[in-house]
């Protein structure tokens, strides 16, 4: 039987998820302060090459989904040319995006023809001047017009990825709601994450998801729970009654789901860490080319992968087996 991506708790790991760059043409309160970030140098990145070699060794231990993130991976050029050559190795069956959406609508259509199957699209607000304000200065017609893009090419199931923080976006839960009701569409609602920034802001944001389900009972709508949508990770999901589309809950803090997690991650200068929240990486970069090394290290990595993040520990300032990580997700790859 081949060597398969197994963990000591059993968890069979099918998916990578890929950062192609730690830049971003945004810079999202949630996600890297305004000024000071220092990014990598080009030379640092991990080459379309060594990514694809990476890939290739992976899907001979069973890896079948990948989804390439940043930073915004759109700012990383010809990206095209990394889906259509990761989309030809033997194994492969889905590639997904995680983008802002600001380059998505005029890229669409290269991207879909280059073998990419699924999007998730950044939205935090669907008030131009709040939108705005979350992202530091983008534009909300811009993400709008990727959408529509998006289903224009045939790209499906649409995602939209929306931070749920307190007394920022709390007060258009049931709009996004809406938008599942209307439109063939996902909203996943996830959690404000402290990662590489647990301050009293992080504090002051935090909103349980448990709020998504409460405002559909106020708004009176039915929802109950659904497994009819392709991919969902780590998402609950729910359909409204009548709704076309649906909505998913994924809260890694008051309710994580790690005894499913299926993922590995890939940061952008070539570390493989076996979890976002802790600080462990194992740099495959300079095995590239040895593929027993290349798997060696993969399973190195799982070895030490722990059972659980830990968050809602570290958080409460308890004891914890690991050192949570330093790096902001856009130097690790949401």
């Amino acid at each position: 039987m081949p060597k398969q991506l197994v963990d000591r708790f059993g968890r069979m790991h099918d998916y990578l998820r890929i950062s192609v760059t730690d830049r971003c043409n945004l810079r999202c309160v949630y996600c890297m302060p305004e000024e000071g970030m220092e990014f990598e140098p080009d030379e640092k990145l991990l080459t379309f090459d060594e990514i694809t070699e990476i890939v290739r060794v992976l899907a001979g231990l069973g890896v079948r989904k990948l989804r390439l993130t940043g930073g915004e991976p759109l700012v990383r050029k010809n990206l095209e040319q990394l889906i259509g050559r990761l989309s030809q190795i033997p194994g492969i069956e889905d590639i997904a995006l995680t983008t802002n959406g600001i380059y998505f609508a005029s890229r669409a259509e290269k991207l879909r023809a280059a073998g990419l199957t699924r999007v998730n699209i950044s939205l935090d607000s669907l008030k131009a001047d709040r939108f705005s304000m979350i992202t530091r200065g983008g534009d909300i017609r811009r993400v709008l017009a990727s959408i529509e893009e998006a289903y224009r090419v045939g790209i499906t199931p649409i995602k939209l990825n929306v931070v749920l923080m307190k007394g920022i976006n709390d007060d258009e839960i049931a709009d996004f709601l809406q938008m599942t009701i209307d439109r063939p569409i996902q909203v996943r609602f996830i959690e404000y994450m402290p990662i590489g920034h647990q301050d009293e802001d992080w504090k002051s944001r935090y909103l349980s998801l448990t709020t998504v389900l409460d405002r559909c009972k106020e708004m009176g709508w039915e929802a109950t729970a659904s497994d009819a949508v392709y991919g969902n990770g780590p998402a609950q999901n729910y359909r409204i009654k009548g709704a076309l589309g649906s909505f998913g809950l994924i809260h890694p803090i008051s309710d994580h789901f790690c005894e499913t997690c299926n993922r590995l991650r890939l940061t952008a200068d070539g570390n493989i860490k076996p979890c976002l929240y802790w600080s462990d990486e194992f740099n495959v970069r300079k095995y590239i080319g040895d593929d027993a090394a290349v798997e060696d290290l993969f399973f190195r990595a799982l070895d030490i992968k722990p059972q659980n993040h830990e968050m809602a520990q570290a958080l409460m300032n308890e004891e914890q087996s690991h050192t949570p990580t330093n790096r902001r997700m856009s130097q690790i790859g949401g």
